[in-house]
C-alpha cells in the first residue's frame, strides 16, 4: 500500500470479510479492489481479474524464550513448542500444513487466528511461535518483542489485487500495480 499512502486526499475504506463475500461486493461494484492472499477462482458469472502484487518468503518467529527452546532442533522442535497459526481460511495455511507434512512434523497448535495482528500479539506474549511474511521482518522486530526462529523453506505468501476490469481503471489501484511490477524487476 506504500505507493498510495502519500496521496494527499486519500480516503481508505477497508473491509475485512469472507473471501467469497468480498468478491461478490466487488462484482456489484461496492468495492474498487480486493487485496488477497490468493487469486479469485474462475467463475463464468463473475468477470474478475487477478493482478499479482508479489510474494514473500515465510519465517517463524516467537518470544526470546520460545526461540531459545526451539532453535537447536528447528524445525522438528515445532512438534514440541506451542505453535500459533493462521486459520484455514488463508491460502498460506494450506502451504504451512503441506510444509509440516513434508517435514513429518505434527505441530502442537495452541491457537489459530483470523487476524494477523492478534496472531503476532499472542506470539509476542509467549503463547507460541508463529509464521510471518519476511517482507514485514523489520517492522515485526521493531513493534513486537519477538525474534526470528528460522525460515519456513519453500513456503511463500502471495498477494493479489482483484478487480472487475482486465485493465484497472482506478488511478490509485493502477499506481499500486505499477509499483509492484517495478519492484519485481
Amino acid at each position: 500500500m506504500q505507493p498510495v499512502m502519500s496521496e494527499p486526499h486519500l480516503r481508505l475504506l477497508c473491509h475485512e470479510g469472507e473471501f467469497d463475500e468480498l468478491l461478490g461486493d466487488l462484482a456489484l461494484h461496492r468495492l474498487d479492489v480486493v487485496l488477497s492472499d490468493r487469486p479469485a477462482p474462475t467463475n463464468a458469472n463473475l468477470k474478475l481479474y487477478n493482478h499479482a502484487l508479489g510474494s514473500t518468503a515465510v519465517s517463524w518467529y516467537g518470544s526470546a524464550s520460545l526461540v531459545k527452546a526451539a532453535r537447536k532442533t528447528f524445525p522438528a522442535s515445532l512438534a514440541e513448542v506451542p505453535v500459533l497459526l493462521p486459520t484455514e481460511h488463508t491460502a498460506v495455511r494450506t502451504r504451512l500444513d503441506h510444509w509440516f507434512e513434508h517435514h513429518g512434523i505434527r505441530p502442537r497448535i495452541v491457537g489459530e487466528f483470523e487476524d494477523s495482528a492478534l496472531l503476532k500479539t499472542f506470539g509476542e506474549s509467549g503463547m507460541g511461535v508463529f509464521p510471518a511474511a519476511e517482507c514485514i521482518h523489520d517492522e515485526l522486530l521493531a513493534h513486537y518483542a519477538v525474534q526470528k526462529l528460522g525460515a519456513c523453506e519453500g513456503v511463500k505468501e502471495n498477494f493479489y489485487a482483484i478487480g472487475t476490469e482486465k485493465k484497472v481503471q482506478h488511478p490509485l489501484v493502477q499506481r499500486l500495480l505499477l509499483a509492484s511490477t517495478l519492484s519485481a524487476h
